[in-house]
């Protein structure tokens, strides 16, 4: 997928924006209505796109507190992003355990303290 020459205006209803190093922590509020953390793909990539780095990838994890979803966007040469499926981490412990992984080899990247079990 490439995000070049496109323009879009991008809301949302995000209540907490994390950023540490090139990893974006995105959680969306879902109190009343049951938000998928897909509806905060738009947004979340403009808060990647915003990187003071471009030359870095940029990482992302959207959860709406149910459902876990990572990004990872590059922006050079061009705009392309890449998703992870969809994480229910609350359901098993095998998805728990994935999602910790996940967030492991994003620390080793990025040059952050690695996540201990």
């Amino acid at each position: 997928m490439t995000l070049a020459d496109q323009e879009e205006v991008l809301q949302g209803r995000i209540d907490v924006l994390v950023l540490v190093n090139q990893l974006w922590v995105v959680v969306l509020e879902s109190k009343k209505t049951a938000l998928s953390v897909w509806t905060a793909l738009p947004q979340t990539l403009a808060y990647l796109m915003a990187n003071p780095q471009p030359d870095k990838p940029s990482f992302g994890l959207v959860t709406n507190g149910d459902e876990i979803l990572f990004v990872k966007l590059i922006q050079q040469p061009q705009r392309n992003y890449a998703l992870s499926r969809v994480f229910a981490p609350l359901t098993s412990k095998r998805e728990l355990y994935s999602v910790l992984q996940i967030l492991k080899q994003i620390s080793q990247g990025i040059g952050t303290s690695p996540i201990h079990r």
